[in-house]
């Protein structure tokens, strides 16, 4: 089967009458146009996605494939980040972390307030940063949450 765009969300899509069957997409395939996978159920599938997925990316709960008995939905699994916890009296941290993850070209996003932000784990990041004076850090699994993104893009970069 072979999917070429996203047809929205399975919250707005699925009538009830419809099996829903869901493919993996880590976080950081999601900006890919092209991908195979096997679904939940065994289906190979395939996405040949448009160029606007470069900067939007593939969302929990897309859906790819939509008929009258069948929806093929994304499912984005957690993955280890370094959750980071700036203290509200050491404010001014909060540009230091960002510059150091940024300097790094690594994605960064908002945390549940202004002094919170999490990035995806590596351990000389997670070393690099909990070396920072008034900023908490620690290790934890949880949902990428795009639309949370600081930076403009989630792509990995390597000099």
């Amino acid at each position: 089967m072979l999917c070429t765009e996203i047809l929205g969300k399975v919250a707005d899509l699925a009538t009830g009458n419809q099996e829903i069957d869901y493919i993996e997409i880590p976080w950081f395939d999601a900006f890919k146009k092209i991908h195979k996978v096997t679904s939940k159920q065994g289906r190979e599938v395939g996405l040949r996605l448009p160029d606007k997925v470069l900067t939007t990316g593939l969302f929990q709960g897309d859906v790819v494939y939509a008929d009258d008995k069948l929806l093929i939905v994304v499912e984005t699994p957690p993955t280890e980040v370094i959750s980071l916890k700036i203290d509200h009296h050491h404010a001014h941290m909060v540009a230091k972390a960002c510059w150091e993850i940024g300097n790094r070209h690594a994605p960064l996003f908002y945390g549940e307030n202004s002094l919170c932000f999490y990035t995806p784990y590596n351990e000389p990041m997670y070393q690099m940063l909990s070396k920072l004076h008034g900023v908490e850090v620690k290790c934890e699994t949880r949902l990428i949450e795009f639309d949370k993104r600081v930076s403009a893009t989630v792509h990995n970069h390597q000099h």
